[in-house]
C-alpha cells in the first residue's frame, strides 16, 4: 500500500556537538556515507511522495540537501518557530485534509535515526498502514537488546490484536519516561516493553478526529491555516508547545493506540556512543591501548598511546574528549558553553547560505579569509560593506563579477579588489561549482555588516 511518508526534522545539535549545532543539528552532518536526512528521505520515498515539517532556520541546510538527493515532488512545511511535535503533525493533517487525502495513511519519522534493515522496515511499515486503517494509531516499537536508560519505553499488553507473519499489534498499556538502570533492567526481565522510537503511523482523519476531541483549541487554531500558508506566522505563536505523545497519545486507551515492536537494525543516533558502535570512524594508530574511536578532520593523523576506551571527536574549532559509556553527558558540556553565551553551541566555522557554502580559514584583528563556494548558475546578492575591503582570487570555475555596475568574467587565477562601500556581487555561470578565496581587510569582519541592493533569495 501507498502511504504519505512524514518526516519531522528538527533538533537543538547538542547529543552530538561539536560536529552537530545549533544552526548544523545531526540530520545534515556527514557522519556517516551519506546525511541522515539523505538517508530518510531515500528510504521514505519507497513508501510515498514524502513530506517534510522542519523549521523556518533549517530551509537553507534542508534545500540544499534535497538539491543534493534530487529527489522530485518533496513538499516541506517550514514552521515559523517551533512548537514540538503535536502542532506539527496537526498542520500537517490539516493540509493533507485540504488536498484531499483525509482517508489516506501518513507515516512519521524522525529526520535523524538509521535503519539497516530497510526491507524489513518497509514491511513493518506496511503492517502498521493496514492496522491504522481500522482507526488506530499505531506506534512502532524497537525490540529492546539490553537496558537503555536513553530511551523512553512503551508497555504493551500481552495479546496480540492484530498479527502479519512474525509482525504482531499489542494494545499499548502506557508509555514510560526513560528510566533508570534498575528500571529498565526490571523492563527487560518483565517482558512487554519496546523502545519508542518515535514512529507514529495513522489515517489522516482519524488523527485530525483526535486532535479536535483531545486539543480543541489546538485545532480551531489550526483549521485557520490558509492552504497556501501565507497566515501561518500569524496563528503559529498561538499555538501550545507539546508533544504528540502528551497532547494525543497518552490519552488514548484499550485498543485506540496499538505498538508494533519490530526489529529492523534502529537507531536513534542518539550519542557519539552509537556512532563509534556504528562506524570505524578515522583510522587511528593505537599503541600501548585499545578501543578508542575518532571522529576528526579528515586531513589529520591520530595516534593514541596508553589509553583505552577513548571517543575523541575533533572540529575546527572545538575538541571533545570523553571515555566510552559517559557520552550521554555532552550535554553538560553544552549546557556550559550556553551558559557563557559561546558561539560554539550555535555556529560552526563554515555555514551554508542559498546560494552556496562559506568556510572561515582564518580570523584576525586586521584579515579575514574565506574559501566560498557558488552553486552551479546561482549567484550572491548585490550588495556593499562598510567596514571593509575584498580581495578574490578565483580558484575553480567560471563566472562573472558585478562591480558598481560593471560586469568581469573570471576564470581560475584571476584576481578582482573589491573597495571599500563598492557594490558587488558575483555569478556562476557555469556547470560547474565556481569557487574563490576571499580575503577581507578593515575594521570590523562580522557577517552583519551587508547591505543588499538586490537579492534571489528576498533576505534583507
Amino acid at each position: 500500500m501507498l502511504l504519505i511518508p512524514v518526516i519531522l526534522s528538527g533538533g537543538s545539535g547538542t547529543r552530538l556537538w561539536p560536529v552537530s549545532r545549533q544552526q548544523m543539528p545531526k540530520q545534515f552532518c556527514d557522519i556517516f556515507e551519506k546525511p541522515l536526512q539523505t538517508l530518510t528521505l531515500e528510504r521514505s520515498q519507497k513508501l510515498g511522495t514524502p513530506w517534510i515539517v522542519t523549521s523556518e532556520t533549517l530551509r537553507i541546510l534542508t534545500e540544499s540537501n534535497l538539491n543534493q538527493t534530487k529527489l522530485s515532488g518533496v513538499k516541506v512545511i517550514y514552521e515559523p518557530m517551533s512548537r514540538n511535535t503535536a502542532p506539527a503533525i496537526a498542520v500537517l493533517c490539516h493540509l493533507l485534509i485540504l488536498a484531499g487525502h483525509s482517508d489516506e495513511v501518513a507515516a512519521v519519522f524522525p529526520s535523524d535515526h538509521l535503519v539497516a534493515n530497510e526491507s524489513e522496515f518497509e514491511k513493518v511499515v506496511h503492517f502498521a498502514g493496514k492496522v491504522a486503517l481500522g482507526n488506530r494509531i499505531v506506534t512502532l516499537g524497537i525490540k529492546p537488546s539490553y537496558p537503555e536508560t536513553g530511551y523512553g519505553y512503551i508497555q504493551t499488553e500481552t495479546k496480540s490484536l492484530q498479527q502479519d507473519g512474525s509482525l504482531q499489534a499489542f494494545p499499548v498499556v502506557k508509555f514510560h519516561e526513560k528510566p533508570e538502570l534498575s528500571k529498565a533492567e526490571s523492563f527487560l526481565a518483565q517482558g512487554g516493553f519496546s523502545w519508542n522510537a518515535g514512529i507514529f503511523v495513522f489515517k489522516i482523519s482519524h488523527m485530525a478526529k483526535l486532535f479536535l476531541q483531545y486539543q480543541p483549541e489546538m485545532w480551531t487554531q489550526i483549521q485557520r491555516i490558509k492552504p497556501d500558508l501565507s497566515n501561518l506566522s500569524e496563528v503559529y505563536p498561538l499555538l501550545t508547545s507539546i508533544s504528540v505523545d502528551y497532547a494525543i497519545m497518552e490519552k488514548l486507551s484499550g485498543d485506540e493506540l496499538i505498538c508494533i515492536p519490530a526489529d529492523f537494525g534502529w537507531s536513534d543516533v542518539g550519542s557519539w556512543d552509537a556512532v563509534a558502535s556504528l562506524t570505524s570512524g578515522h583510522k587511528v594508530a593505537q599503541y600501548k591501548g585499545q578501543r578508542n574511536f575518532v571522529f576528526g578532520i579528515k586531513q589529520k593523523h591520530y595516534s593514541t598511546i596508553g589509553l583505552d576506551d577513548v571517543i575523541a571527536i575533533d572540529t575546527v574549532d572545538a575538541l571533545l574528549l570523553l571515555k566510552r559509556g559517559t557520552s550521554q553527558d555532552v550535554k553538560l558540556v553544552v549546557e556550559a558553553l550556553a551558559k557563557s553565551k559561546s558561539k560554539l553551541v550555535k555556529d560552526h566555522t563554515f555555514e551554508y547560505r542559498p546560494w552556496g557554502y562559506f568556510e572561515v580559514l582564518k580570523e584576525t584583528p586586521h584579515f579575514k579569509s574565506k574559501i566560498i563556494s557558488v552553486n552551479p548558475h546561482s549567484q550572491t546578492s548585490y550588495q556593499s560593506h562598510e567596514k571593509r575591503e575584498e580581495h578574490w582570487t578565483i580558484t575553480h570555475g567560471f563566472g562573472e563579477v558585478v562591480l558598481n555596475d560593471e560586469i568581469i568574467a573570471v576564470e581560475p587565477g584571476n584576481h578582482v579588489h573589491i573597495p571599500l562601500a563598492a557594490k558587488h556581487r558575483i555569478r556562476n555561470t557555469g556547470p560547474d561549482v565556481l569557487e574563490f578565496l576571499e580575503v577581507q581587510l578593515g575594521s570590523y569582519f562580522g557577517e552583519d555588516d551587508i547591505i543588499r541592493y538586490q537579492d534571489d533569495y528576498q533576505r534583507v
